[in-house]
């Protein structure tokens, strides 16, 4: 087939391949557990060769070395979602972080505002039709390769290939490295007795039929955890981990009664263990596309009886959402919160659920507050507040009056902070 000649013209060493990236470009790097590990390490080789690198990416599951004190003369990180690896190079100025709902990233990207001189993704091998899949994660990249000057890829025999609009033809890759690197894997987390109590609460909002969208973590798993009996749920998400398949597999999950995309769970980018990676490689049942698509918030209020489920750092007495910044320093990022919160207000019978301890710091602080901490970023305002949930309990917010609010929400603190909140909301007007 021609395409198999196409194929051998682009082949390349990442050493060599990574050489059409100069000085003063920017590079975007596949997302998350997608990352083109080869492709980043050869990068980073390079660095005493380069200068002002501008590297764009969302959350980094790798180690980032673009972001270590040493490479900041070489690199700079223009962060979309701070994470463990490049938090602390945002928070002490060596990093930059972009405000931006995940669904607009495309956007940023396409249109100017983010223009992209290299993108580097991670693709399967390709098909018999020369076209290869970009596996766990779709979302951003996708629309970075579309849109770069130039595209290198990590082909890699570890990444799945998934279905839907997950696809990239030889032809349009302008240098294939072929490296077979194990996947980024996220193991499932440990469930403690709080967040065991929050999946509880959030999963009696979840009926029979019911549209899920969730992340990854305790609490999303609790919240699973407690829907094995459940009958016809559908995925629609921005990404899912192990605890989907096993709902799948407990015959929970069919997406039989899904009002957009019956039969199928869609998602954008993937993160979990090489069990998940094995169960969506090559399954109809699942499809993956870019982020402008699956977290458009007038998609997801196709969904009827959507149930959107995410977490804060801080709520405030008002109803507003802090979810990525403690104070000044950035936490994590805006992401897909504000998307699906607010597709689910539009979703006939959608819910917007906001669950988290009660607590922080091992119980020293009320993540329930009076007034969001001087400097916290508001992810989720109070005018899209739907239903909070703590271990103790749900406040539903919508169509509360600001007193019924501060009420409600003191009713689900920790009891160690409910009467300090109620002295504070009196001081504040808000009882």
């Amino acid at each position: 087939m021609h395409w198999k000649h196409e194929y051998r013209k682009r082949l390349s060493g990442a050493e060599d391949a990574v050489k059409i990236i100069g000085s003063g470009d920017r590079v975007v790097i596949g997302h998350a557990c997608g990352e083109p590990q080869a492709l980043t390490r050869a990068l980073i080789d390079r660095a005493s060769e380069l200068e002002n690198v501008e590297v764009v990416h969302m959350v980094p599951m790798g180690s980032a070395e673009y972001c270590r004190p040493e490479m900041a003369h070489h690199f700079r990180h223009n962060a979309l979602f701070a994470g463990g690896s490049t938090r602390r190079a945002v928070n002490e100025g060596r990093a930059d972080y972009t405000p931006c709902f995940f669904h607009e990233v495309p956007g940023l990207l396409r249109n100017g505002h983010l223009p992209v001189d290299v993108a580097l993704i991670q693709v399967s091998p390709p098909d018999e039709f020369g076209f290869c899949s970009y596996g766990v994660s779709v979302d951003y990249t996708k629309p970075a390769a579309e849109s770069a000057k130039h595209v290198i890829a990590q082909v890699n025999r570890h990444n799945p290939r998934t279905l839907g609009d997950s696809f990239i033809h030889v032809r349009d890759i302008g240098i294939i490295v072929e490296a077979d690197s194990p996947l980024i894997e996220m193991p499932k987390a440990e469930i403690t007795p709080v967040e065991r109590a929050i999946g509880e609460h959030v999963a009696s909002l979840v009926t029979d039929g019911s549209t899920l969208q969730l992340g990854i973590g305790a609490i999303p798993d609790a919240v699973l955890s407690f829907l094995k009996n459940k009958r016809d749920l559908g995925i629609h998400t921005e990404m899912f981990s192990d605890g989907v398949v096993d709902l799948v597999e407990a015959g929970a999950v069919t997406c039989r009664r899904k009002s957009l995309h019956p039969g199928r769970m869609v998602c954008t980018f993937l993160m979990g263990t090489r069990r998940l990676y094995d169960f969506v490689n090559d399954n109809p049942m699942v499809g993956m596309y870019s982020v402008d698509y699956t977290n458009d918030p007038w998609v997801i209020a196709q969904n009827d009886n959507l149930v959107a489920i995410n977490s804060s750092l801080q709520v405030d007495l008002q109803g507003q959402c802090c979810s990525e910044a403690i104070g000044f320093r950035q936490y994590s990022g805006t992401g897909g919160q504000v998307d699906f919160v607010r597709g689910a207000a539009r979703a006939r019978n959608g819910k917007g659920v906001i669950a988290m301890p009660s607590t922080a710091g091992g119980g020293r602080f009320s993540r329930i507050v009076v007034a969001l901490d001087r400097g916290a970023a508001v992810t989720t305002s109070r005018n899209d507040v739907d239903t909070v949930v703590t271990e103790y309990g749900l406040a539903q917010m919508r169509g509360k009056s600001l007193k019924q609010r501060a009420h409600d929400l003191i009713a689900i603190a920790h009891p160690d902070f409910r009467e300090g909140l109620r002295e504070g909301a009196k001081e504040a007007g808000l009882l």
